[in-house]
């Protein structure tokens, strides 16, 4: 790892080719990048119990309510998923 200094500015981001995954311990591990005023520091991980990861869920598919729906229909989380009689996405 690089050495901290007291301003730098760290950059926290989805390791795109690791997809969430369940460990044998029944957290969900989210893989992350570090990088320190942009250069790679190191990968990390962020490991959720199942609770913590539904809270999560619910409240990334509530702040994306107004966000048009990118992933195909088979893929969609029902949350993302228009309810009958609204014309967007409907908080569970």
């Amino acid at each position: 790892m690089s050495s901290t200094t007291p301003n730098a500015r760290i950059q926290v981001s989805r390791v795109p080719s690791k997809p969430v995954r369940r460990r044998d311990d029944g957290t969900i591990a989210i893989d992350l990048w570090l990088r320190r005023d942009g250069v790679f520091d190191a990968d990390v991980a962020l490991h959720l119990t199942p609770a913590e990861a539904e809270l999560l869920h619910a409240q990334l598919c509530y702040a994306l309510a107004d966000e048009p729906v990118t992933t195909p229909a088979h893929h969609t989380p029902d949350c993302r998923k228009p309810s009958i009689g609204s014309p967007g996405a409907h908080w569970p």
